[in-house]
């Protein structure tokens, strides 16, 4: 019912590819998503808000996937970033976006006699597929699309109205423990969880490994990636640095945060615990340019990167690391553990959402808030050569089932009973 050729796909985030549209994990899984899907075969749309000095439509994967960048026009005076000028945002969207997806996307694709799903991202577009919904029904047109929205995160339920999202559309989740999270607001989604591109996959250089191993210089090396967010465990971190320093272990941290006013609180406490921060601002293209870096700054025990560091650059960084602190307290799905397994990484996660992990088998599950937990794990790990390679094998065999592909699998099998239940008219074959 849903093959390629019949089915056109659209996708709505607030976040997108485009670095100024990326403050956290959406942004990267509606990216990669989008294109998984276009080479799949299926012409997909992806509609976001998006840098204001990009094209506001621009093609890739050979024509099959177009990216929208929406709202401009506004994002022109908020140069700081997506949520910068928030509210404003939102509106926009609500007012001129469903209209614009029935006249000029979803009309023409029933008329070549196409099914158009499309997916809402998070509560920014969860009142925007209700305004659709609606339009829909206007055009005569809402028995030949699928309305999806899913959850990525519990940011913003508290401004939802679960009971018209639920009527538009069929909800979605990440994993288990979002699922469990959302039924406390009367809602039962279904599970499709994210992927990981296949690139990942690939075997990192050693080469590259052991420059950036050398360029660190300290028995354990330690990364961590992600919004300066209470969740993050930011101090569960920092604490765990000091007290290794304390016990003997030469031990350096490279940290890539956010802008939020918490990361201050972070860097104030690692400095108040003795260690050393050394900021930096430049830019970090590749390994060769994160190597020299390193040795110019050999003196510190936390590198704190400012600026941004390129998806190229990260799987040399989890593949080197002793460990990627991927330690959240609350995280729906853990993206940053998978992608460091997939590149043979060792993954300390939370224990929420992390479906994938197997404790001591592929990854390391942090129970506690307590950096004692961390300081004893990585302490194995130094001590044990021959358990960090093992954790590392087994962290790629699992990565191997997450890849957006395989998702897309579970994604198309969902959709076969979500047709069923929001009613969809089949059309013939052309």
């Amino acid at each position: 019912m849903l093959e390629p050729g019949r089915t056109t796909f659209i996708v709505l985030s607030f976040e997108g590819p485009d670095v100024y549209s990326q403050a956290g994990g959406l942004g990267v899984r509606v990216k990669e998503l989008s294109r998984a899907l276009a080479d799949r075969g299926y012409e997909t749309h992806l509609f976001f808000v998006g840098d204001p000095s990009l094209p506001a439509m621009e093609s890739g994967v050979e024509g099959r996937l177009t990216l929208h960048r929406w709202s401009q026009w506004i994002s022109r005076h908020h140069p700081m970033g997506v949520y910068s000028g928030e509210e404003d945002k939102i509106a926009d969207v609500n007012r001129s976006l469903p209209i614009a997806l029935v006249a000029d996307y979803i009309r023409p694709a029933t008329r070549r006699g196409e099914t158009v799903v499309v997916l809402g991202e998070e509560w920014h577009l969860a009142a925007t597929m209700g305004l659709l919904s609606d339009a829909l029904h206007v055009a005569g047109l809402r028995d030949r699309c699928l309305l999806i929205w899913n959850a990525n995160n519990h940011f913003g339920f508290e401004r939802i109205n679960w009971g018209q999202l639920a009527f538009v559309s069929t909800i979605t989740t990440v994993s288990r423990y979002m699922k469990h999270i959302m039924w406390r607001w009367g809602v039962n989604p279904i599970v499709v969880p994210n992927g990981i591109p296949g690139a990942l996959l690939t075997r990192v250089s050693q080469t590259q490994v052991r420059a950036i191993r050398a360029a660190v210089d300290a028995q354990a090396f330690l990364f961590k990636i992600g919004r300066f967010s209470p969740d993050k465990r930011w101090h569960q971190a920092m604490t765990a640095v000091a007290r290794l320093k304390d016990r003997g272990l030469s031990v350096k941290l490279l940290i890539r945060g956010g802008l939020e006013p918490y990361g201050a609180e972070v860097l104030e406490l690692a400095a108040q615990q003795g260690l050393t921060i050394v900021p930096l601002a430049e830019r970090i293209p590749d390994v060769a340019a994160l190597v020299r870096t390193l040795r110019e700054r050999a003196g510190a025990d936390v590198w704190n990167v400012t600026s941004f560091l390129p998806d190229d650059l990260l799987p040399a960084l989890y593949a080197s690391a002793t460990a990627t602190l991927a330690n959240s307290g609350h995280e729906p799905f853990g993206l940053v553990g998978l992608e460091a397994m997939a590149s043979g990484g060792v993954a300390f996660v939370g224990s929420t959402g992390e479906d994938y992990a197997e404790p001591f088998k592929n990854a390391i599950a942090i129970e506690t808030e307590d950096a004692d937990e961390i300081v004893a794990y990585v302490t194995h790990l130094v001590e044990h050569p021959d358990s960090a390679r093992n954790l590392r094998i087994a962290a790629q065999r699992t990565a191997r089932e997450y890849t957006w592909q395989r998702v897309i699998d579970i994604l198309l099998r969902r959709l076969e009973f979500i047709a069923i239940k929001q009613g969809l008219e089949s059309t013939p074959a052309p």
